[in-house]
């Protein structure tokens, strides 16, 4: 296959490269994405996305996202709902399951355009985030110039989230790369600072293996569940990013919800000299 094609999408300004693997015909390993995700040479995004055959024949298919570093995340909320979108549209569904290494996600359609995921469950256990010892997760004994305290989460990746007065204020590309790689987490963590105002949560996130993102699903959900917890406020909110606005709800299920937009930016296909040649 000398030509590859792909499409670029985003949610909320959380941009991916979508690569259709179900016919098989090429392979994309580390390398391959970190060369797709150089927005200087490649095609540029936060990660990669892969739709691969369907592994049960309960879901609809099986999708993997990579990092711009090479390394693969469990599960990414906006991720999902492109490439859900993709696959409802080409079959003509409103409901439908994909398959990720951090479990099934089940995804809606709405009539408003939006795409919501059920995210799973919320897991707050200091081993499921994991954190190296035992901690209380709503009251973590980490900190970095002015951020401390965070609340850890585990959203299909493991999220520490710290509450402050301003999230704009934060300097978080300086300090997410040392959060990240702090020892306390083993698997590293997405940083996300969080500030609250009549009700609404605003949100800036340092995605591990990627850096400073407009958007970051599993942050999102993962700030709702922590500001839920220390009661800041209800189970329900709308999570302001930096490319626009989710709605995420913790259910009494323990499951959370995830709702937003999701864009089509443009199709093509790239040379596979890209990847180190033809595959």
């Amino acid at each position: 296959m000398d030509r590859i094609p792909f499409r670029k999408m985003h949610g909320a300004g959380n941009d991916f490269v979508v690569l259709d693997q179900r016919q098989g015909g090429f392979e994309i390993d580390a390398a391959g994405a970190v060369a797709i995700a150089d927005r200087h040479r490649g095609i540029g995004c936060d990660q990669v996305v892969l739709i691969e055959k369907r592994r049960n024949t309960r879901t609809n298919a099986f999708v993997r996202f990579l990092n711009p570093d090479g390394s693969e995340a469990g599960a990414c909320g906006n991720g999902t709902r492109c490439v859900a979108s993709l696959i409802a549209a080409e079959r003509g569904l409103l409901s439908l399951a994909i398959e990720t290494i951090s479990g099934l996600l089940r995804v809606e359609m709405l009539a408003d355009g939006r795409v919501s995921v059920d995210m799973g469950p919320a897991r707050i256990g200091w081993r499921e985030i994991p954190l190296a010892r035992e901690m209380d997760t709503l009251h973590v004994d980490l900190a970095a110039g002015p951020l401390a305290d965070p609340v850890c989460t585990n959203m299909g990746n493991p999220h520490a989230t710290f509450f402050v007065d301003d999230a704009e204020a934060v300097d978080i590309a300086r300090l997410g790369p040392e959060l990240e790689h702090d020892r306390l987490f083993p698997e590293r963590a997405n940083i996300g600072v969080a500030s609250l105002k009549d009700g609404v949560i605003r949100l800036r996130v340092w995605e591990r293996g990627t850096g400073l993102t407009l958007a970051c699903g599993s942050g999102a959900c993962a700030a709702l569940v922590a500001a839920s917890r220390r009661g800041l406020c209800g189970r329900a909110a709308d999570v302001i990013v930096d490319g626009g606005s989710l709605h995420i709800e913790w259910l009494a299920d323990g499951h959370v919800l995830m709702t937003g937009p999701v864009a089509m930016s443009f199709e093509g296909t790239f040379d596979a000299a890209l990847l180190g040649g033809p595959r």
